[in-house]
């Protein structure tokens, strides 16, 4: 529901018009992230306007740029357009109505454009809500008296209260602005909590900052798990290896990439870079220099939604069920990156500017890191008449973030390939979210048991991109058609008298029903996106980029059930919708407490043509995570995510190019060395036996 500003916008701007906030804007680019400048403008902005309306206090909630409309982008890099204007989101809380404001802000001019009132949603949780929902939870009497009775805890700098978005919460308290709370015990400073996890889960209203809810285990009170089980280097038990040599990744060259503020060229590659405080890092523009020309590839490419739902139907833990995107925010969760450790090489890191609850701008340093990496062998031939060998590794260009919520560590990296393809990969570790055993539990029924006393419950990880394809497309990818490919036999009879004939049958997908598809690896499934306005001069096809999935599972939260209805997006793998502009988040803009999802579910209640619609694809993969007791205390990589590859979009193979190069920095094992002689020339083999 909305409501409309209470006063005159055009009085308000007149009294309180601020000066541009770019003033070198001439030279900035339309997709530039808001500058730490220009947060602090759109704050006095909002505070003003919500004092002349009397909304009592606010509290920002993000303040990020407001993306020019693709048509009006697209006018303007042709040349045929104006610059578009320069605007702000800003999504306010206002707790003394329990409502939700979104600002729109014009920092050309320095005004006030649209102040839209909603309410029955809540917006995102941010950093400083997770610290306040902690404090709150902390100071609670109920709650300090509980830990005492039952576990004779007082000294609460020894808890440490993970928050989380309240999914499935008590009806009667759904319409309050809430974090939940999973409560663990800390021996020591460092000391891994999640060994210790206490069976207390408070509810908090953020608005109110009271305690309005406690659940805990019901029948006899177990004792939290005293064992230690910890990863800090400080604190660790186990001694290092002492067997590990340096391995250093050297460029004495410098990188082969250059950056020109927040466009990336490397390799024919052009990317331009992109941060929010929800999404993190965006892909705008991706295109690749071919013929003297850069052939649009991407419009935008962004991680829109994650849904982390939990097996245990016990109540306390049936309500873990995180939507880290929409709950929390990728970009406010990113981690500062670290030279030499989360990123080797050469380097270059973008900052991140996000917001605190005060409106005053965060500078998250080094968000983004921008690299390059060995990839192994892109391609190799051994002549076996001439023994004659070609050979050219492959390096990747890598764009990476790295976020943290809680417990879990999300490692998110574009990966770019000198053959033209791109690789979405995401890598989960981190710690466990841990639950305390009931007394008399031999087993876990949800899950594994850990640690003594300490068990991990059953979960999954589904996560939604939204790809926007250009695929040689100046307008945007307007006149893209996507299809299905997968492979089929065909039925003994004379086009198959050996059995062994298949095809890869292709079927356009002509409208919004026909596009929602799953996977299917025993037929090769994929998705193509090509532009029949362009011909490859090879095959006579479209030129095409396919989509090629990685494994993935299917929900198991059945029909009915509340993550079922939320996270809609992640029913299917793949869906496909018009371009719309307001259509961003695939389970709505605000998704905190939401009880069905407000995004792609309803976005294809009608079946829609797509011919010439611009069409967006919505891919949807994951992981079922069944923990292990290795991992714990800390969790290795658990590796996940997707491809896309030219497919037709190359006369050849647009790798052939790459020069020979010897690594004249490798050598022999000396021992290996000592037993076979003296190295052979490089990349000679033995004659075949052919």
């Amino acid at each position: 529901m909305e409501t409309t500003a209470a006063i005159s916008l055009a009085h308000f701007n007149k009294s309180t018009t601020l000066p541009s906030a770019r003033p070198s804007l001439e030279r900035s680019h339309p997709l530039d992230d808001l500058s730490a400048d220009e947060v602090k403008r759109c704050a006095t902005l909002c505070k003003s306007y919500a004092a002349s309306t009397s909304a009592g206090e606010i509290r920002f909630n993000s303040i990020q740029l407001q993306e020019p409309l693709k048509a009006e982008l697209l006018l303007f890099q042709s040349g045929q357009g104006a610059k578009p204007l320069r605007q702000a989101l800003c999504v306010v809380i206002l707790p003394k109505t329990n409502q939700v404001a979104e600002a729109i802000i014009h920092l050309d001019s320095g005004t006030l454009a649209s102040w839209k009132v909603l309410e029955g949603v809540h917006p995102m949780t941010t950093p400083d809500d997770n610290c306040l929902a902690e404090e709150i939870m902390k100071q609670d009497a109920a709650l300090r008296s509980l830990l005492k009775e039952r576990y004779g805890i007082e000294d609460m700098s020894k808890i440490a209260c993970d928050t989380w978005a309240c999914h499935n919460a008590p009806p009667h308290l759904n319409h309050r602005r809430l974090m939940q709370g999973f409560l663990y015990a800390r021996h020591c400073p460092g000391d891994n909590e999640y060994a210790h996890p206490i069976d207390l889960s408070p509810i908090v209203d953020l608005n109110e900052r009271c305690v309005v809810h406690i659940d805990m285990m019901k029948g006899q009170v177990p004792k939290v798990p005293a064992a230690c089980s910890n990863y800090h280097r400080d604190l660790q038990d186990k001694p290092f290896r002492g067997d590990i040599k340096p391995l250093h990744i050297v460029q004495p060259q410098g990188p082969s990439f250059s950056v020109e503020g927040n466009l990336v060229k490397w390799q024919n590659w052009n990317i331009r870079v992109g941060f929010n405080p929800r999404e993190g890092l965006v892909l705008h523009q991706v295109g690749y220099e071919d013929g003297g020309r850069v052939r649009p590839v991407l419009h935008r490419m962004s991680l829109v939604e994650m849904a982390v739902p939990y097996g245990d139907p016990n109540y306390i833990q049936a309500r873990k069920s995180a939507f880290d995107v929409g709950d929390y925010g990728f970009g406010f969760s990113a981690n500062s990156l670290s030279l030499g450790c989360d990123c080797l090489g050469h380097i270059k890191y973008f900052d991140g500017v996000v917001n605190d609850s005060q409106g005053q701008p965060v500078i998250i340093k080094n968000a983004i890191c921008l690299h390059e990496e060995d990839a192994g062998i892109l391609w190799k031939h051994y002549d076996c008449r001439s023994g004659h060998t070609e050979v050219r590794r492959a390096r990747k260009l890598v764009l990476q973030q790295i976020s943290t919520f809680m417990n879990y560590e999300y490692i998110m990296s574009y990966n770019f390939f000198q053959d033209g393809s791109i690789h979405f990969e995401v890598k989960l570790s981190g710690i466990l979210s841990t639950s305390i055993a009931p007394v008399g539990e031999d087993r876990p029924s949800f899950g594994v048991r850990v640690a003594p006393g300490v068990n991990a419950t059953v979960h999954q990880h589904f996560f939604c991109m939204r790809i926007d394809p250009a695929v040689d497309d100046p307008h945007g990818g307007r006149d893209v058609v996507v299809s299905e490919v997968e492979a089929r036999s065909l039925p003994a009879g004379p086009e198959n008298p050996f059995l062994n004939a298949f095809v890869m049958h292709e079927t356009d997908l002509t409208n919004t029903d026909m596009a929602r598809r799953d996977v299917n690896f025993s037929t090769a499934r994929h998705w193509r996106m090509k532009n029949p306005a362009v011909l490859n001069p090879i095959s006579s096809e479209p030129v095409a980029y396919k989509l090629l999935p990685g494994p993935t599972p299917g929900m198991m939260m059945m029909p009915g059930s509340l993550v079922h209805r939320r996270a809609h997006f992640a029913t299917r793998n793949l869906w496909v919708t018009p371009y719309a502009d307001d259509q961003k988040y695939p389970a709505g803009d605000h998704v905190v407490q939401s009880q069905k999802c407000m995004g792609l579910a309803e976005w294809t209640k009608q079946n829609t043509p797509l011919d010439g619609a611009d069409p967006v694809v919505w891919f949807s993969f994951g992981v079922t995570h069944a923990p292990r007791v290795e991992d714990f205390p800390v969790m290795p990589v658990e590796v996940l995510g997707f491809m896309l590859k030219p497919d037709g979009f190359f006369s050849g193979n647009p790798a052939v190019d790459l020069p020979p190069d010897r690594n004249k920095l490798s050598v022999e094992y000396d021992s290996m060395a000592k037993q076979q002689g003296q190295a052979a020339a490089c990349c000679a083999m033995p004659m075949s036996k052919l």
